[in-house]
């Protein structure tokens, strides 16, 4: 059975996630821990759990989800898995950094590419991937059908949608993703976004007004 750890680190109140289950493996999705006080509170978790990060997963690489790539790649050997066309937003993350004015490690290097209908597997687990595009280019989300599971970082939120006027957003994208890959789940689907509090696909097929 997956258990859902989630952190909210960072300026910009990112969700961190730590998927993991009996087996004591661990996934790591969306580092967003930004200074030496986040850093520690993840590996603090990590630690007292005794679990075993086995992959580092981004979701997408704006600027919020990859703080915490270079500690976590470091501390636990592990290279960035990210879907190939995300890579102009990891590439644009050093200019992100200094306009907002904020710090950002050396990234590592990406060794791994993943695409829809891709698995992530941990312990006794995995992650089904879908691509949703829209808020990035690049941009999937982690689905578990079997436990009505969904990380979907920035494309959903509690009663609201990703932002699309970023660089490389767009709306209209956005919402084919929302509708295509996400509403067709499971009514008692959670949804584990990127900021925000978890929800549920029923509630915002009902009540989202972006979506009505």
């Amino acid at each position: 059975m997956i258990s859902i750890k989630s952190f909210t680190f960072n300026p910009f109140q990112e969700n961190t996630y730590i998927a993991f289950d009996e087996s004591k493996e661990c996934i790591i999705v969306d580092p967003g821990c930004y200074d030496k006080t986040e850093n520690t509170i993840l590996k603090n978790f990590i630690e007292q759990n005794k679990l075993k990060p086995v992959a580092l997963v981004n979701t997408h690489c704006h600027l919020d989800h990859i703080f915490g790539n270079s500690f976590v790649a470091d501390t636990y050997n592990l290279s960035p898995i990210m879907h190939q066309a995300d890579l102009p937003m990891l590439e644009y993350a050093p200019l992100a950094a200094r306009t907002y004015g904020v710090n950002l490690n050396k990234l590592p290097k990406v060794k791994k590419f993943i695409e829809e209908g891709d698995i992530i597997k941990f312990g006794n687990s995995e992650f089904n991937i879908i691509f949703t595009p829209g808020h990035a280019p690049g941009h999937i989300c982690l689905v578990n059908n079997e436990e009505n599971i969904i990380l979907s970082a920035d494309v959903l939120f509690h009663l609201s949608i990703g932002r699309t006027d970023l660089p490389m957003g767009d709306h209209e994208t956005l919402i084919k993703s929302i509708k295509d890959k996400l509403l067709i789940l499971d009514d008692k689907m959670v949804v584990y976004p990127g900021h925000g509090p978890s929800t549920t696909i029923g509630f915002e097929r009902q009540n989202n007004p972006f979506l009505q």
